[in-house]
């Protein structure tokens, strides 16, 4: 009799708890056509999840993103605040995913971007959701670094990122719910200005060689776009379960020997012969006085250079298992839809 009590009361938590997993939230995405907010759209779609999006000129966003149908298009400018304010009302989730393009005016366009995502969440009471990077470890906290690392940059960029998050830390103090998820180099058929999609793999074109940008001995991490979204999407709805402000390191697909990633692209191609070449560093160093986007590729070399990989320790605790595609999987999928094979 008590084994069967014990049963249905835990048939009966077990059903609460699916039903409060399956509940659609309202999101709102700023930056949707980047790579990350874009493979969170997807997921979130997967879900059932309501989803808005703010955009500049949302009847061009529309026809670009054809294929993600029910996306509540919201014309509005990030850097004007009353447009988010009013684009976030409602909503449960902020996906802030907006970067300014070619890596110019960082400090001038992202920071008043993030506050006026971050007025918004405060306004609300919404979870604001923010992908992190690598740009905010230095030296001293390199190879192995987790959420706890020290965060001192020597690059302009990583000081941007610094003070970034230190905004986000602030608002968790006033009230706001915070999520912020580190992640390595983007990959994948949703990745327009990623090393991946720009230099190692071009849309369209057939692989044949590829170009690998870093010291191939060197450790790098990678993070395949729709793990990286599915993982912010299982975290969002554990949102009882999260502080305030509360960060994770996504371990992803990370090379020992970064080279290998060039490797392994080639031998998914079917050309496991195919020359690997190098990036043309002296040509970008050369023409970085006059081409903004060379001079901060230059500034963040050293990620190519050095090793550094996520620690993930936390997220797994958490989640019990970190979304991952094998790589081989990940890449057949990306170079597929990218019709390079």
């Amino acid at each position: 009799m008590w084994v069967s009590i014990q049963y249905i009361i835990s048939k009966l938590i077990a059903g609460s708890t699916d039903t409060e997993k399956s509940m659609a939230q309202t999101v709102l995405i700023i930056g949707i056509t980047g790579g990350i907010g874009l493979a969170f759209a997807k997921a979130c779609q997967k879900k059932g999840w309501q989803i808005r999006a703010l955009h500049r000129n949302p009847a061009a966003a529309k026809r670009r993103l054809s294929a993600l149908p029910d996306i509540d298009w919201i014309s509005g400018d990030g850097m004007a605040r009353q447009d988010v304010l009013k684009a976030a009302e409602g909503v449960d989730v902020i996906f802030h995913a907006a970067n300014p393009p070619g890596y110019a005016k960082w400090r001038e366009l992202a920071l008043p971007m993030l506050e006026n995502a971050i007025a918004a969440a405060l306004a609300g009471n919404a979870r604001l959701a923010f992908p992190g990077n690598v740009y905010n470890f230095g030296p001293d906290a390199r190879p192995l670094v987790n959420e706890t690392s020290p965060q001192h940059p020597t690059t302009r960029k990583g000081q941007v990122r610094v003070e970034m998050e230190g905004l986000l830390k602030a608002a968790a103090k006033k009230g706001a719910k915070i999520l912020i998820v580190r992640a390595g180099d983007f990959f994948g058929a949703d990745a327009p200005s990623s090393w991946f999609h720009q230099i190692m793999a071009k849309p369209g074109k057939k692989v044949v060689s590829t170009v690998y940008p870093g010291r191939h001995e060197a450790g790098h991490s990678w993070a395949y776009l729709p793990d990286l979204a599915e993982t912010f999407v299982q975290l969002l709805e554990r949102e009882s379960d999260l502080a305030s402000f509360d960060v994770f390191h996504f371990g992803g697909q990370y090379f020992p020997r970064g080279g290998e990633m060039a490797v392994k692209i080639l031998e998914v191609a079917g050309v496991p012969d195919g020359k690997i070449g190098k990036a043309p560093w002296l040509v970008i160093r050369l023409l970085s006085p006059f081409v903004t986007l060379f001079r901060e590729m230059i500034e963040m070399r050293y990620l190519w250079q050095e090793d550094l990989r996520l620690d993930n320790g936390k997220l797994v605790a958490f989640l019990g298992r970190e979304p991952h595609t094998p790589v081989e999987q990940a890449l057949r999928d990306s170079l597929t839809e990218m019709k390079c094979l």
